[in-house]
């Protein structure tokens, strides 16, 4: 066997074994998944009416009967669907710690230990700071938002026509699902900016200087993300401009650690001089 070939077999079989820890990783996940798809596919129906909880709050806003709200759906295979659409969106909620477990065990053995150390918390941080956001879109905005709709409805005394608002339940799911993906990405905010200050893509000083293009793009990615209307615009877009304050101010704590690190080891270098230089001469 020539030099060239025992190279290829020394490089492959590292190759080998990481595909084979990946696949075991992805089993994991997707099994972990595929319960959690289940489990919440039989009870879709519930919570279904879980996340109709808001929506019957934005009625008694409006001076409307709570117990009588009413959703439909105009296609046989809607409601199927829809169920089907909730249940991986809480199988996918619920997986997660499961998911991102199981990314952290791949990308762990390639890590060193001070690295391991500062992933970590930016792991557990990320879906604490995505339930968060997902909290503030059931408990406020999303009441707020159908109160903003339902107040638009003609239902008064008069010759006027009568509009009442008779939501499809797979539209509603589309827009609290769009609403609790748009906050809890929106959320990550400080963690992909204390992230990138980690790595020196990102910079204290440099996101001062470009905060007032910050406050433009919220606006702009706010009128993207959310339904049109300028309750759920200007309340997605106020929680982006505060989150991007608090990660000015999580980067700056970065740069303060940094330099407290590399003080000490400058220190520690200067120690060692002063001991090694009497045993020299």
């Amino acid at each position: 066997m020539s030099a060239e070939d025992e190279d290829i077999d020394k490089s492959s079989a590292p190759l080998i074994e990481h595909l084979i820890e990946l696949r075991s990783r992805l089993m994991w996940a997707l099994g972990g998944f595929f319960v959690a798809f289940l489990v919440c596919f039989y009870f879709a129906k519930q919570l279904f009416n879980l996340l109709v909880i808001p929506f019957k709050w934005a009625t008694d806003w409006a001076g409307l009967d709570s117990h009588n709200v009413e959703l439909i759906y105009t296609a046989p295979q809607e409601f199927f669907f829809t169920q089907v659409k909730l249940a991986m969106f809480g199988g996918l909620v619920i997986a997660f710690p499961l998911i991102a477990a199981q990314i952290y065990k791949f990308v762990a053995p390639g890590l060193y230990k001070n690295e391991r150390g500062a992933f970590l918390p930016f792991l557990i941080a990320s879906p604490i700071l995505f339930l968060m956001g997902a909290s503030l879109v059931y408990f406020f905005f999303t009441p707020m938002v159908m109160w903003f709709f339902l107040a638009m409805q003609q239902t008064g005394p008069g010759n006027d026509v009568q509009i009442s608002l008779l939501p499809k339940v797979s539209e509603y799911l589309s827009l609290i699902m769009t609403l609790i993906f748009s906050f809890g990405l929106v959320f990550q905010l400080p963690v992909v900016t204390t992230l990138m200050a980690r790595v020196g893509l990102l910079s204290s000083e440099g996101l001062r200087e470009k905060r007032k293009w910050a406050i433009v793009i919220a606006f702009v990615v706010a009128a993207v993300l959310t339904p049109p209307d300028p309750v759920s615009q200007i309340g997605l877009a106020i929680p982006t401009i505060l989150l991007y304050e608090i990660s000015i101010w999580t980067a700056r704590m970065v740069e303060k650690k940094r330099e407290e690190e590399k003080l000490a080891a400058e220190k520690q270098e200067a120690a060692a001089e002063t001991t090694t230089t009497p045993a020299a001469s």
